[in-house]
């Protein structure tokens, strides 16, 4: 149910077999909204070395983990946005984990002043993980290319120029998160909602690791580490498993890419099942810069909108989730700053 597609002829020239690729992207994208790529070996990194060797920031001790956490759990903090959050008990999702921006790797840039979305990222000390900031730095522009890579794929999907997109993502403020679920404990869900905490699926009842909901953004690009639990629903309400296949990557579609083209692209509802046993995974939320303006796409019967800015859209959408709780209205909205 989860189209397998072999994206390698998107970083070759154009001709049939990328013609061909094109289209695949395009009827995943507004069909299921989800797909499962392959052929990523020589452009990007993945695999099971490259995740294990981002994954080994778990492994720190909690004393080094506290120096990473956000203002939301430590109040003496400077970071609001970007950093580390805590397992939480009594919510509807069980996991920790870290959220990093582009000066993982790239020199910081054009100052975001006070705005939280542009901050820095608290990272590990090299003494503590030596070779783990290289690591990220590769990771995180490997997933900058492919999500370029799959941005131009879909501009040529919907009729448009290759690069429609590109003036968008430069200086991108991407986001790099990794997380982790461990088993769920019972005495997490005192205070959960049973009826968020608890689901029926096929037969079974299972705990909630991650809560149903669909990406804000444009294009999330997920290394899984083999285990189970990660589900899409399809339009008719049906869940269906989204396979943690080693060396592919999952890929769905945020709602703002699916109002961009006028609902051609279709933003997908998924969620993460607990599997029974510890699970990780590695999204990278590719994302426009803070400033750049949305505006309605040349595209023959979309619907108008008034332009808006991608950094108000943002923290209207992610003060919503429980990582971020207590965070709205400490970000003014900027409106619109630039064009796109």
């Amino acid at each position: 149910m989860i189209p397998s597609i072999d994206v390698s002829p998107l970083f070759g020239p154009p001709g049939p077999t990328r013609d061909a690729a094109d289209r695949a992207i395009m009827q995943a994208a507004a069909g299921v909204g989800f797909m499962s790529i392959r052929g990523l070996e020589g452009h990007v990194p993945c695999g099971a070395a490259v995740r294990a060797d981002l994954l080994r920031l778990f492994a720190l001790p909690d004393s080094a983990k506290a120096k990473l956490l956000r203002r939301t759990f430590d109040p003496s903090r400077p970071n609001v946005y970007r950093g580390f959050f805590p397992l939480q008990n009594g919510a509807a999702t069980y996991k920790e984990g870290i959220d990093m921006g582009p000066d993982v790797a790239h020199p910081p840039g054009a100052s975001g002043g006070d705005d939280p979305l542009c901050e820095p990222t608290p990272l590990p000390d090299e003494g503590d993980l030596p070779g783990w900031r290289e690591a990220a730095a590769r990771y995180y522009v490997g997933m900058e290319l492919l999500g370029r890579t799959l941005m131009r794929s879909i501009a040529r999907g919907l009729g448009l120029p290759e690069t429609q997109f590109d003036a968008a993502f430069v200086g991108g403020i991407s986001t790099l998160r990794l997380i982790h679920y461990p088993v769920r404990p019972e005495d997490s869900f005192v205070g959960a909602d049973p009826a968020k905490a608890w689901v029926e699926h096929d037969g079974r009842k299972r705990y909630v690791s991650g809560g149903a909901h669909v990406d804000s953004g444009f294009v999330t690009l997920l290394a899984q580490d083999g285990v189970e639990g990660l589900q899409a629903r399809l339009s008719d309400g049906t869940w269906i498993d989204v396979p943690p296949v080693d060396g592919t990557l999952a890929v769905n579609f945020g709602k703002l890419l699916d109002r961009w083209t006028g609902g051609r692209i279709r933003a997908t509802e998924h969620r993460v099942l607990g599997p029974g046993r510890t699970r990780h995974s590695i999204p990278f939320f590719y994302e426009p810069a803070v400033d750049a303006v949305i505006a309605p796409l040349p595209l023959p019967g979309a619907e108008p909108f008034a332009p808006f800015s991608y950094g108000d859209h943002l923290w209207d959408a992610m003060v919503k989730f429980v990582e971020f709780k207590a965070l709205d209205g400490t970000r003014k909205p900027r409106g619109v700053a630039r064009a796109a």
